[in-house]
């Protein structure tokens, strides 16, 4: 699948345009309440059919902004019906948004009762005037809520950084990161994040985040307390060679921050819904981001499975966390996804990438550090491989990518045992007449 736009030659202007996009912001549906946060079974998400004649021709065609989609609203029509629902079914709704790039009007409903759900969704399904029925899922992050405070036991490894925590980060090294960034760093990338908040002040964050929207709540200022999506997003962009912290994987791209996932009271690990993720892949498909990472796993979804494909159909790159062993894989087992296991407790699926899981060090909010463990931090590793590849060469699609990151895993020693992980200096060097990688990971 080729790319829609080049990346290097158009680094500058696609900033001017992502920015943009944050304070457009168009059609944003308002915050869900707290109780359905706390609790999803009451509630279903309906989709109306939506054709309006101001929609582009093209949805997501624009470059890489919301220039289109700004002037796409709901039709009269969808209004009526949404109206009619409510009255017909004793619903009320909470929350609803227009999806320009599925030509939908999307509702959330709330329902009469928890336990009249299945029928009236069976009801629904069956009801002309609805195009799409479903319940409202539930997902978490993928991080364990303790890392395994081994880092007294981590060789320290040699880089060729400035930054003083660089060397404790001993997954550049098995994931042949360090020979891989001496040919590129991930320049003209975008990738969007989506999850929480993130600290984009964070010292070893500034300037990286290019956009940001919030699809949970207007707590801005809880937007940059967020822990899990700051470490999510130190993993694949922190600022390298700036004399403090770590080294991103992908120090050169940029991250648009979408908040769809709320942390949780004690701090450890965080949720979201179908509904606050179908808005944040809105956002990042009428951005065109060219990476989505999604460190958080769930049950199918079938609105969110239309919108990855829909932007894997535009030639984005989605990479997904595995689930913890026997839990739901969504996205990371869709074809289009990039399925991500850490590699320490690989649940064996030959189709999933493999990277470090285990206590990774990485960004905290206020200016920290810490470690953190799960296969949200191996996704995002492989996330900020694919933004070197991609800089190196920006027409790879998902196939490429996963094929050339397969064929180039190694088997590594660990402290519990020999792994495979992906080496992202063999798969830059994959190809004819490619000039051959020094590695120099430990094998």
């Amino acid at each position: 699948m080729t790319r829609a736009l080049p990346i290097g030659g158009m680094a500058v202007l696609i900033s001017v345009l992502v920015s943009a996009c944050a304070s457009l912001a168009p059609s944003q549906a308002k915050p869900i309440p707290e109780q359905a946060r706390s609790g999803a079974a009451g509630y279903i998400v309906v989709t109306l059919r939506n054709e309006s004649r101001a929609q582009a021709e093209h949805p997501g065609s624009t470059p890489r902004g919301y220039d289109a989609v700004g002037h796409y609203g709901v039709t009269g029509s969808a209004r009526s019906q949404a109206r009619a629902l409510e009255r017909d079914y004793g619903l009320r709704e909470v929350s609803a948004w227009p999806i320009a790039t599925l030509h939908v009007h999307c509702i959330m409903f709330q329902l009469p009762g928890v336990n009249s759900r299945a029928m009236l969704m069976s009801q629904l399904g069956n009801d002309r005037r609805v195009e799409s029925v479903q319940p409202l899922n539930e997902f978490t992050t993928e991080s364990d809520p303790e890392a395994l405070n081994a880092h007294a036991e981590v060789q320290p490894v040699s880089v060729p950084y400035n930054d003083p925590y660089a060397r404790l980060q001993v997954s550049l090294r098995e994931l042949a990161v360090i020979d891989a960034q001496r040919r590129t760093r991930g320049a003209g990338v975008q990738v969007a994040v989506i999850d929480t908040g993130v600290d984009f002040d964070h010292p070893d964050l500034k300037g990286q985040v290019i956009a940001k929207r919030n699809f949970v709540d207007a707590d801005e200022a809880r937007f940059q307390h967020d822990t899990h999506g700051t470490e999510v997003t130190g993993v694949i962009a922190a600022v390298a060679d700036n004399g403090i912290g770590i080294v991103g994987v992908a120090p050169k791209a940029r991250v648009i921050a979408l908040k769809a996932c709320w942390q949780s009271e004690a701090g450890a690990g965080a949720a979201c819904n179908s509904f606050t993720l179908a808005q944040a892949l809105e956002a990042a498909i009428v951005a065109h981001a060219d990476i989505v990472n999604m460190s958080l796993a769930g049950p199918p979804d079938p609105l969110l499975t239309r919108l990855i494909e829909r932007g894997a159909a535009l030639g984005m790159i989605f990479v997904g966390a595995a689930g913890h062993a026997g839990a739901a894989s969504f996205p990371a087992d869709l074809d289009p996804v990039l399925g991500v296991d850490a590699a320490e407790d690989s649940s064996g699926n030959p189709r999933h990438l493999q990277a470090p899981g285990r206590d990774v060090l990485t960004l905290v909010p206020g200016g920290h550090y810490d470690f953190a463990s799960g296969s949200s931090l191996a996704a995002a590793e492989i996330s900020g491989i694919v933004a070197l590849l991609l800089a190196d060469r920006p027409h790879l699609g998902a196939a490429e990518v996963r094929s050339l990151l397969l064929h180039s895993s190694h088997r590594v020693d660990s402290p519990g045992g020999e792994i495979s992980m992906v080496d992202a200096c063999a798969a830059l060097a994959q190809g004819a007449g490619r000039v051959p990688c020094a590695s120099t990971r430990r094998d």
